[in-house]
């Protein structure tokens, strides 16, 4: 070890042993012109492939990662942990074995308070249990992404942080597109990353992967007949909440756009699954049509900490 490497390193260890940070202040929260003056600034475009490290559920999944790193330029890297709806306290202090443990991949399985602390890593992104309003409620999500998020660079201060924005059963009952037009900005911003970053270091950003806003652009533009080869929402998901080969596909390219602040617009759409096996393929007009909207939402979104 590096002597450089040792304030950081015990700077780590005291904070994990003894839980300065504390649960978040329910009324504690950045407000709205505090919050985007953490966005005016964006990000500097990576100019290296980056080492990417997945902490989550079956939403982050073992598919996805793997079509990013095909996507991504040559010398992508990844690891990842993930569960059966874990949540961000269950990653962070399991209490016995994590539900859904045996869904990790284990040729990129890496423990996630280890991969942190070493300092290996260009981007952290970290996605929260879904139903997302019960997260909150009863998981404190705010505080644990604060947590991960100063995990993440005491380990490395370069490091870029990300919050990965999912969605929900297809067969919500307050309406799928409905959640997804509204628990953007009042859960996973306002509740999530105003409190998250209100009792952090407010000059270091946890920015947004807009999953759940592509998809909802996505299937407005195919349920108005708009995306060639597709008429139904339900032909980007396995059941009602995961993703086929064609959803893993977008949420891949939303990733690769907000990770390299790169337009997808012309990338590869004939990709494999985690274990080799080819993905099923879009239709051409239909791959590129995604790509496109891809950019459009996150190079509209200053919380990507994409210039726009």
């Amino acid at each position: 070890m590096r002597l450089s490497d040792f304030p950081r390193r015990i700077a780590l260890v005291v904070f994990m042993a003894t839980g300065l940070l504390g649960r978040s202040d329910a009324a504690a929260r950045l407000s709205l012109g505090e919050f985007e003056a953490l966005y005016a600034e964006p990000l500097a475009p990576p100019q290296t492939p980056l080492r990417v490290y997945h902490l989550g559920h079956s939403l982050v999944g073992r598919d996805m990662p793997a079509m990013l790193a095909q996507l991504a330029p040559e010398g992508h890297r990844y690891e990842s942990q993930i569960g059966w709806g874990t949540t961000l306290k269950a990653h962070w202090d399991p209490q016995g074995t994590i539900a859904g443990f045996q869904e990790n991949d284990p040729n990129r399985h890496r423990a996630p308070h280890e991969a942190l602390a070493s300092g290996e890593y260009d981007a952290f992104v970290m996605t929260e249990m879904v139903e997302i309003r019960d997260a909150i409620r009863y998981f404190d999500s705010p505080d644990y992404a604060r947590r991960w998020a100063m995990a993440a660079r005491a380990g490395n201060e370069r490091i870029r942080v990300y919050l990965y924005e999912t969605w929900h059963a297809l067969s919500d009952p307050d309406g799928w597109l409905m959640r997804l037009d509204t628990d953007l900005h009042r859960q996973w911003e306002g509740e999530i990353l105003r409190r998250a970053l209100v009792a952090a270091d407010t000059d270091a950003a946890i920015y947004i992967i807009p999953a759940g806003q592509v998809m909802a652009k996505v299937v407005r533009e195919i349920e108005a007949g708009r995306i060639s080869g597709l008429t139904n929402r339900k032909q980007l998901f396995s059941d009602d909440i995961h993703v086929n080969d064609a959803g893993a596909y977008l949420v891949a390219l939303t990733h690769y756009a907000v990770l390299y602040h790169r337009d997808p617009t012309g990338l590869a759409y004939q990709l494999n699954r985690h274990d080799g096996t080819p993905a099923e393929a879009l239709p051409p007009e239909a791959a590129r049509r995604m790509q496109e909207i891809v950019w459009e939402v996150v190079s509209a979104m200053p919380r990507t900490g994409i210039a726009r």
